[in-house]
């Protein structure tokens, strides 16, 4: 049985894609069976994985809205044991859609269920906001991973989230853990960067990860080629972290 884990922040510009295709990549790559589920309208993860996103005939929001078949819309990747089920600009409008459906909250999970035995993890891109459908990924995930920049306002909105989690625990899906807060575009050579890892560190203590993602132009230059990192240049710094996370979280849950 596979593990389902949303990562999610409605902070925008904190990772969350990135994140999602290389540590996708990276668990792969460590021989572990890997779906990506694109919940972002946006479909930056589906691009970033090389997926056209204008030739995509089915994507998360048919599964979702039409109750389409969830294997069917599964692309490989150029990745060895990564797949992803591509998203749409469509799904802007299915939260609307989605407003008077029956248990409206299950639906992603429903989708996700059949597959779960056929992947070891399942990385949900949630959109940066806590609309319906990443209530939708927060019910349908085992965990949740938050990816925090390491910047002044880094903790702003964390709150915020955490009580979405809380609510949905209490409602939704009473076995939702945070898996981690993973912190993104470290600079150690900034003060302040070592100041908000601390800052994180102190409140959330083991549920911090050890391995940081450091600030690296690799990162945004592969997801331009449509690449993960590792494809693209698998020596940068930003390769080695995703592969060290992607360890980090083997060893976390004996996977």
């Amino acid at each position: 049985m596979g593990k389902i884990i949303a990562i999610a922040n409605q902070k925008g510009g904190v990772g969350k894609t990135t994140t999602t295709i290389n540590l996708a990549a990276s668990l792969a790559v460590l021989e572990k069976k890997v779906l990506v589920v694109d919940a972002d309208p946006q479909a930056n993860a589906s691009s970033g994985l090389g997926v056209d996103i204008r030739s995509v005939n089915l994507s998360i929001y048919e599964c979702l809205i039409n109750g389409d078949e969830p294997s069917s819309a599964i692309v490989s990747t150029e990745v060895e044991r990564l797949d992803v089920i591509p998203s749409h600009i469509d799904l802007v409008g299915a939260e609307i859609e989605m407003l008077n459906m029956e248990n409206r909250e299950q639906i992603l999970k429903r989708v996700l269920l059949p597959l779960k035995d056929k992947y070891d993890f399942i990385l949900i891109d949630c959109s940066p906001s806590l609309g319906l459908i990443t209530v939708n990924a927060l019910t349908a995930a085992d965990s949740v991973m938050i990816p925090v920049q390491c910047e002044y306002f880094a903790l702003e909105g964390i709150s915020k989230l955490l009580n979405t989690i809380k609510i949905i625990k209490s409602k939704l899906n009473p076995a939702l853990e945070i898996e981690g807060f993973l912190l993104t575009m470290y600079d150690a050579r900034l003060r302040l960067a070592n100041q908000i890892y601390e800052e994180v560190k102190r409140p959330f203590r083991d549920l911090v990860f050890t391995t940081v993602i450091q600030r690296n132009i690799k990162l945004s230059e592969a997801s331009s080629y449509g690449k993960p990192v590792l494809l693209y240049d698998a020596e940068s710094k930003g390769s080695l972290n995703h592969i060290q996370l992607a360890q980090e979280l083997i060893d976390k849950n004996k996977i």
